[in-house]
């Protein structure tokens, strides 16, 4: 199964750098595909289907050739049943960290891999819970990291995960934005 995995050609659909990292922690051979795509959900959707629904439609926008494999995910954050996007300037972030601090979230990753004949979608979800936050903690991680390209303003493998996060149910690498270990079952049963 591993031997079949080596001979693809695996495309990872993803600008994030976050998921580079991930993946070539499995010590794989891919190549980035650079899919533009509008990262808008119907309003009407659930929250739990909503990074599903996005990783769908980002592998919507490519037909893999016989040897391709292409992977395609998105991560969203929810907290009572609200999707908290990519925060667009320093006050949503700070807001967002507000909201979830002395609270449990869930990270939700949809996870899309399409080869010429088959179709695999799944996702991960991973419950944080995190200590109170004070404001000066706030707003020394919003003025010295990059909370803007992460679900919920934050990353756990960032100084405001590692003070904050004081546990979490299931996977790691899902609030990093790619479960490794879903990610490779499925793809050596394909």
């Amino acid at each position: 199964m591993l031997k079949n995995l080596v001979s693809k050609t695996i495309l990872l659909g993803s600008q994030s750098p976050r998921r580079k990292e991930l993946l070539e922690s499995l010590n794989l051979k891919f190549s980035i595909k650079k899919l533009s795509v509008n990262e808008d959900f119907p309003e009407d959707l659930k929250a739990f289907e909503v990074a599903s629904y996005l990783a769908h439609k980002k592998a919507a926008k490519y037909e893999p050739k016989l040897h391709e494999i292409l992977i395609t995910a998105d991560t969203v954050v929810i907290q009572n049943n609200q999707v908290l996007n990519k925060p667009l300037n320093k006050k949503e972030a700070q807001d967002m960290l507000s909201q979830l601090s002395d609270s449990f979230h869930h990270v939700v990753t949809g996870l899309c891999i399409k080869t010429y004949d088959q179709k695999i979608e799944c996702s991960e979800h991973t419950k944080v819970y995190f200590k109170p936050l004070s404001h000066e903690e706030i707003i020394y991680y919003t003025n010295n990291y990059n909370p803007y390209d992460k679900a919920g303003g934050y990353g756990i493998q960032d100084w405001i995960g590692k003070i904050a996060i004081h546990k979490i149910e299931g996977c790691f690498f899902n609030v990093m934005g790619l479960p490794l270990s879903k990610l490779y079952l499925n793809l050596i049963n394909l």
